[in-house]
């Protein structure tokens, strides 16, 4: 059975953030919630918690997973970001986007996209989010907590935690979160490309 924390939406309690982190250190699956919806994440290099977490969302490795970063600076260790590209990344984080940028060579081969060589990353503008970050000194591995053949993802921490007790291994209730994905921009050709609209405004791409 998966554990259950509430934790402060706006000031996290720094004990219960510590717990996560090492829930995470030692290879646990957390769902928590982010400024969009709720998602899944696991550690960096933990071959084999990356492979319970695409288990239990039902993607294989052409599904980009997204590293959750604390900042524009830890992006730039694992993705080649150019200066025009830093520019829209600038204005446009911390917030609900999703950015799928080249890998450079910090990114797990396992991790980037088979045929691409690309990366999804993203700087979520969320008080939980952002302490379990700090904490961890390192970026997450998430993806939006949808269900295998669901089109809608989980938003409700209680219904996460009915849903997936024994599937993961930790339970953030953080309040209920936001319907809507992130907006999803590929940042690898001559101009910005949309994959997905969500909640970000697409205007700052001019898109």
């Amino acid at each position: 059975m998966s554990q259950f924390f509430q934790i402060h939406p706006d000031n996290p309690q720094l004990r219960l953030i510590k717990q996560a982190v090492q829930i995470i250190d030692n290879g646990g699956i957390v769902a928590l919630p982010t400024d969009s919806c709720y998602a899944l994440v696991c550690h960096l290099d933990d071959k084999d918690a990356v492979t319970r977490l695409r288990k239990i969302r039902g993607v294989d490795e052409k599904h980009h997973l997204t590293l959750l970063c604390r900042d524009l600076s830890e992006i730039s260790l694992y993705a080649k970001v150019d200066n025009r590209q830093y520019r829209m990344l600038k204005a446009a984080t911390p917030g609900p986007y999703t950015f799928i940028l080249e890998a450079t060579k910090e990114v797990p081969r396992r991790l980037s996209h088979p045929s691409r060589k690309t990366i999804g990353l993203r700087v979520p503008e969320n008080s939980i989010t952002h302490a379990l970050l700090e904490e961890l000194k390192q970026p997450l591995l998430g993806t939006t907590l949808i269900l295998p053949d669901e089109e809608e993802p989980l938003t409700d921490p209680e219904q996460v935690r009915e849903r997936l007790a024994k599937l993961v291994d930790l339970v953030i209730d953080g309040g209920a979160c936001s319907l809507v994905p992130t907006t999803v921009i590929d940042m690898t050709g001559d101009a910005p490309e949309l994959v997905r609209q969500g909640r970000g405004d697409v205007a700052l791409f001019g898109l």
